[in-house]
């Protein structure tokens, strides 16, 4: 097969790329998943919230990502008619030493653009959630829930229409690189080959790999971490009516146990954050060699051991007991009962992994004459999948030099 770009691929970010470049170039767009389905991986597993911007540094790539593509994902599913809510969370603080980080994050949240934030005492907090308790809020009204993986599906159409060619069962296995042309050689069709001029690298999971195989240095390594969650059954999902979530910690990506109303009517608990021994592996055994050996000998992981080992314990006590688990979740709804609770299909965030143990907190890009390589997009890349998309195919237009429609 030949092209003019390989997007690596298929969640939400990498169709985003392949929409946005087929609607802006006149390039032939190839776009590779591995799965036999698109959206297989993170962004089939994730819990379905779009968020606001409310976490992430203001000017980050985070923050400008996720604030843009939030509008632009509300306005898609709306033009596309895909089931969606703007429903708003409250972040519940439930001790005095986590006020300070609720009005960190109430500052950060302002200086992203986001509107109608507004502070909660105890009363209002109950007055929009009255299973919750807090002795402090703050009402985020732009977050919203949406199936990721409905709005996926959605764009790879879009991209279609538009000349895109999405093929899914191509894992890439082997990348040979010449002056003039990448050939990538996949499963599909007994390995079939794809000759482009440049790759562009959004597989999730597998980005390190995939950046190694093209001949690049990825500068970080995938680490994937499990998060767990459980769900309500059916009679309890009135403890929840929208979304609710702890002040976070601040020397963590991760936003801790919460509550989040999906679309579909069932109510979320979840998830933790446990170290997971295979990149794309949803049990509590699973184990893959290869993962835990590149986990294992690098010395990021062990540097990251050795400052957050005790968090890491409380991780591994709440996926081992679900006792352990619903007492976290009662410090936000104190009514939740183990009984209330089964547990429900897990994820895995790809964590990209400095060498000197620092977890990379912005979205990180390796780029070269012939390819780019998205090396850590977790959340909130779903929410901000779109203007990632436009990001980067901007990027991909200037870099490779890329026909626009109509020149």
């Amino acid at each position: 097969m030949q092209a003019d770009l390989a997007v690596i691929g298929g969640g939400i970010v990498g169709v985003a790329v392949a929409h946005a470049l087929a609607g802006r170039t006149r390039a032939r767009i190839a776009l590779l998943e591995a799965e036999a389905r698109l959206a297989a991986h993170q962004t089939g597993h994730n819990s379905g919230v779009i968020h606001s911007g409310l976490y992430y540094r203001p000017g980050s790539l985070k923050a400008r990502n996720c604030v843009v593509g939030r509008e632009a994902l509300y306005e898609f599913c709306a033009r596309e008619g895909l089931p969606h809510e703007r429903c708003g969370k409250v972040v519940v603080a439930t001790a005095e030493r986590e006020l300070p980080a609720l009005t960190e994050l109430e500052r950060r949240g302002r200086e992203n653009g986001l509107s109608g934030l507004r502070r909660l005492a105890p009363a209002e907090i109950r007055a929009r959630e009255p299973h919750a308790a807090g002795i402090a809020g703050l009402l985020v009204p732009d977050t919203g829930i949406v199936d990721f993986t409905a709005v996926t599906d959605r764009l790879a159409e879009r991209a279609r229409e538009r000349g895109a060619e999405v093929r899914t069962g191509a894992r890439v296995r082997a990348v040979v690189r010449r002056p003039d042309e990448m050939i990538l050689h996949t499963d599909a069709d007994r390995d079939e080959e794809i000759r482009c001029r440049a790759v562009i690298n959004c597989a999730g999971l597998q980005s390190d790999r995939i950046a190694r195989l093209c001949g690049a240095d990825p500068g970080v390594r995938i680490v994937p971490f499990r998060g767990e969650y459980f769900e309500f059954l059916p009679g309890q999902r009135s403890l929840v009516r929208h979304l609710i979530y702890p002040v976070p910690d601040p020397s963590m990506p991760f936003l801790g146990v919460h509550f989040t109303r999906m679309i579909g009517g069932g109510v979320e608990a979840g998830p933790n954050a446990v170290l997971a021994w295979k990149r794309e592996g949803y049990r509590q055994v699973s184990f893959d060699l290869r993962d835990a050996w590149e986990t294992l000998t690098f010395g990021g992981f062990w540097r990251l051991a050795q400052r957050f080992w005790r968090t890491a314990l409380d991780e591994y006590r709440r996926s081992l007991s679900k006792a352990a688990f619903v007492r976290d979740l009662q410090r936000l709804v104190p009514e939740t009962r183990a009984a209330d609770l089964r547990a429900t299909t897990p994820g895995i965030r790809a964590q990209a992994l400095a060498p000197d143990g620092a977890l990379v907190d912005d979205f990180h890009i390796v780029a070269q004459p012939d390819m780019i390589h998205l090396l850590n997009a977790p959340s909130p890349a779903a929410t901000a999948a779109l203007s990632i998309g436009e990001t980067i195919a901007e990027m991909a237009a200037e870099r490779f030099a890329l026909r626009p429609h109509g020149g």
